[in-house]
């Protein structure tokens, strides 16, 4: 019976060959898989390494160039005329190139920027431009994005400013003499046919008559000549603009009972138009009513016989609007750019400072002159004034 046990519990041989062939078969498919993770693992390792190389030759690449780029800065700091000066958050000198180190002393590093500004420059008139010993610089900052510290750029400008200064004395120099030329011009005519008129005086033999006529005409040509005078002295001079209370209502009517009679004369009509509304300024009676003449006298001159001037005078909300206009044969497009321009004038007889005078009594009252004109038409100058109190201390200068 113990023998027949044993042999019942002793596994069959098949079924151990069958189990073996179980446990080599899923062996080799474990196998199989390791072999195949093992491959892609590697696969995957190459490609990350080729992919660090070409990162690595990249940053390699760009670390040069940042290298060579910061060469190339570096030499043209050194090379820049102009001074650099980096500025850290305290205003401290934390680096400068070689041509800013010649303006304020090699020893400019870690020194704080105000004792610099101190010690070496001075201020000028011209914003942003110092003095700096004998020659003149400008000084422009930007703030930096990160730290808080500037970049300053200093730029020596002494021969731009002695260019600039030997320009201005030039034109100085040229409007003098055409002022002088054109002076001169206005001078010589009436002083020459003065100076006939009375050399006639002297003739002998002379009628009482024609010695009348000789004398009222010489008189005529002196009194041109001191008018001229007087029209320079003032654009050249200048007055002081008063504090009158101006009744512009009131002005008008003056000028228009000042110049009617020679309207009349020269065969014109003349019409005057108040909507001013008892507006009121401050500023020179006398002045404005000097421009407000000479801007009547010259339509005067300008408009043919039967002809008709029209002085008008309205409000514009905080704006006061003075016209005078004519049906005269109006001012040629070349002309209007320069009919303002001192000694510039179309009339033989005309000093050519009448409308400066004018344009500068109206600026310093804080207002403007527009010449509204086309040939064939007629012209108008409009006077426009801001109403209440008129600018003070001004002067007129006839810029």
């Amino acid at each position: 019976m113990p023998n027949l046990q044993a042999n019942a519990a002793t596994p069959d041989p098949e079924t151990k060959t069958a189990e073996l062939q179980r446990a080599f078969a899923m062996f080799n498919q474990v196998s199989a898989e390791l072999t195949q993770a093992y491959e892609a693992l590697e696969a995957r390792a190459a490609s990350l390494t080729e992919q660090l190389a070409i990162a690595n030759g990249e940053l390699r690449r760009q670390y040069q160039e940042k290298e060579a780029l910061s060469e190339r800065l570096s030499s043209l700091l050194d090379a820049l005329p102009a001074g650099v000066v980096v500025l850290d958050a305290a205003a401290l000198v934390a680096a400068a190139n070689p041509a800013a180190m010649a303006m304020f002393g090699a020893d400019m590093l870690a020194r704080h920027w105000g004792d610099i500004v101190r010690a070496h420059l001075e201020p000028t008139m011209t914003v942003g431009e110092w003095l700096l010993g004998s020659g003149r610089v400008s000084i422009a900052e930007s703030v930096l994005a990160s730290g808080g510290g500037k970049i300053l750029l200093v730029h020596d400008v002494t021969a731009a400013h002695q260019m600039k200064t030997e320009l201005e004395r030039s034109q100085r120099l040229a409007a003098m003499g055409e002022m002088a030329a054109s002076l001169a011009h206005q001078l010589r005519t009436p002083l020459a046919a003065a100076l006939l008129y009375a050399a006639n005086l002297g003739q002998p033999g002379v009628p009482d008559e024609a010695r009348a006529r000789f004398s009222e005409k010489a008189t005529g040509q002196l009194r041109r000549l001191e008018h001229l005078i007087q029209d320079v002295l003032l654009f050249a001079r200048g007055e002081s603009i008063g504090r009158d209370i101006i009744v512009i209502s009131d002005l008008l009517a003056e000028a228009a009972q000042t110049v009617e009679p020679l309207m009349r004369e020269h065969g014109l009509a003349f019409a005057a138009v108040d909507q001013c509304f008892e507006a009121k300024i401050v500023g020179s009676r006398k002045a404005l009513f000097g421009a407000l003449i000479n801007l009547l006298e010259n339509a005067m001159q300008a408009a043919p016989a039967g002809g008709k001037i029209c002085l008008t005078g309205k409000r514009q909300g905080d704006l006061l609007a003075i016209g005078v206009r004519d049906t005269g044969p109006g001012i040629a497009h070349e002309n209007q750019a320069r009919i303002f321009e001192p000694f510039f004038t179309t009339k033989g007889q005309g000093t050519g400072l009448g409308l400066a005078i004018a344009l500068g009594v109206v600026r310093a009252h804080g207002g403007a002159i527009e010449l509204f004109s086309e040939p064939g038409e007629g012209a108008e100058f409009v006077i426009t004034l801001p109403l209440g109190s008129a600018e003070s201390g001004n002067e007129i200068d006839g810029k």
